[in-house]
C-alpha cells in the first residue's frame, strides 16, 4: 500500500513552477478573439483545481480550453507561438523570459505566497539556511522557482553557492533525501513534504525566509492583452472565482477535479491529492485570508532589483512593464 501511495502522490505532485519545460497536451485548440487557451504546466493535478472548478462551474464568461503541457515543451513556447493565450508561471520566470526578449505580462496572482522550502531528514542537524554551509543540496535543476529561491535564500543567509555543494537530481528529491544522496532538497511546501510523509520518511521543513520573489501568476503577452482586453478580464475573473471557490470548499473542488485528474477514484491516490489540495489552498490567499488575484507592484520591483543584483537578469524589468492589475 505504501509503495502504491507514494507512486500515486509522486505523479500527482509534479510542480507548477519548478520546471524548465512542459509536454504536449491531450487537448489542443486555436483561440479566436472570443476564446482562449490556458496553458497549465505538466500533467493534470489538483494544484490546478481553480481552473477545473472555474470551467466545470461555468465561471468563465468566455470560451476557455485548458491545455496541459508535459515535459518536452518550453514553458513559454506555446504562448509565444499563439497556440496558448495564457500560461501559469512564476513571476521570477516571467522576468527572466522578458529579459530574454519575450514580452510577457502577469495579469493576476495565483500563488500569493512563495512556496519554495528546504527539506532535510528528520534527524538532521540543519535547522536554518545558514546551517546549509558545507552541505550538499539536491535541486531539480538550475532553473525556475526552486533555483531562484535557493540562490536568494543563500544570499539572505550570507552564503554563496561556493559555500554549499549543489547537485542537480531532477525530480527525484524524495529518493535522494531518503538514501542520503544529499543532505537537503529544495521543493515546494505543497509537494515534497507530502511525498515524504506519505512514504513514512521523517523530514523537517525549513522556511527560506523572506525572499523578494513573486510566485506563480496568470500570464499572457502584452500584445494579446492589448488586443483582447475583455477576454483577459473574463479569464482573470473566472480564475479568481475558481480560487475563491477552492478556498471556500475544498471537498467540492476535489470532486470537480476528478473529471480532469485521472486516478482520483483510487483511495490511496485520493488521499494524497487531498493532502496536496489542503497545502495548496492557502497559497492562493492574501495575508488576511482573502483571494483577490491582485499583485503588489512594489514586490515586483523588489524582485527585479534582487534578480538583477544576483546576476539573474541583464537589465531591470520594472513592474510597469512586467505586471498589471488592470484586468483584475
Amino acid at each position: 500500500m505504501r509503495t502504491r501511495l507514494v507512486a500515486a502522490v509522486v505523479i500527482l505532485l509534479t510542480l507548477v513552477g519548478c520546471t524548465p519545460a512542459v509536454t504536449s497536451s491531450t487537448t489542443t485548440s486555436s483561440a479566436s478573439a472570443e476564446s482562449a487557451v490556458i496553458g497549465l504546466t505538466y500533467i493534470p493535478n489538483v494544484q490546478f483545481s481553480p481552473f477545473y472548478v472555474a470551467e466545470a462551474s461555468k465561471l468563465y464568461s468566455t470560451p476557455v480550453t485548458l491545455r496541459h503541457h508535459g515535459t518536452s515543451e518550453g514553458l513559454f513556447t506555446a504562448i509565444t507561438t499563439g497556440a496558448e493565450q495564457f500560461v501559469v508561471a512564476g513571476g521570477d520566470e516571467v522576468l527572466q523570459a522578458r529579459d530574454q526578449g519575450t514580452d510577457l505580462v502577469a495579469v493576476a496572482s495565483y500563488y500569493r505566497q512563495f512556496p519554495v522550502r528546504i527539506i532535510v531528514p528528520g534527524d538532521s542537524t540543519i535547522a536554518s539556511i545558514a546551517d546549509l554551509k558545507g552541505h550538499t543540496i539536491g535541486i531539480p535543476g538550475k532553473y525556475g522557482e526552486s533555483w531562484f529561491g535557493l540562490l536568494l535564500a543563500l544570499k539572505g543567509a550570507g552564503l554563496t553557492t561556493s559555500d554549499v555543494t549543489i547537485q542537480e537530481i531532477g525530480y527525484t528529491q524524495q529518493a535522494a533525501l531518503a538514501t542520503k544522496k544529499v543532505d537537503a532538497i529544495v521543493g515546494f511546501v505543497n509537494s515534497e513534504p507530502i511525498q515524504l510523509q506519505a512514504a513514512g520518511i521523517p523530514a523537517k521543513v525549513i522556511a527560506i525566509g523572506p525572499v523578494p520573489l513573486v510566485s506563480i501568476c496568470l500570464v499572457t503577452t502584452r500584445a494579446y492583452a492589448t488586443a483582447h482586453p475583455d477576454v483577459v478580464k473574463a479569464v482573470v475573473k473566472g480564475t479568481v472565482a475558481g480560487m475563491q471557490a477552492v478556498v471556500a470548499n475544498q471537498d467540492a473542488a476535489f470532486q470537480a477535479s476528478t473529471a480532469y485528474v485521472p486516478g482520483l477514484t483510487d483511495a490511496a491516490t485520493a488521499k494524497g491529492a487531498k493532502a496536496v489540495l489542503a497545502a495548496t489552498a492557502p497559497l492562493f490567499q492574501n495575508p488576511d485570508g482573502t483571494v483577490t488575484g491582485t499583485m503588489d507592484a512594489s514586490a515586483w520591483d523588489a524582485m527585479s532589483s534582487a534578480m538583477l543584483a544576483a546576476g539573474l537578469l541583464k537589465a531591470a524589468q520594472p513592474s510597469s512593464v512586467a505586471m498589471t492589475n488592470a484586468y483584475v
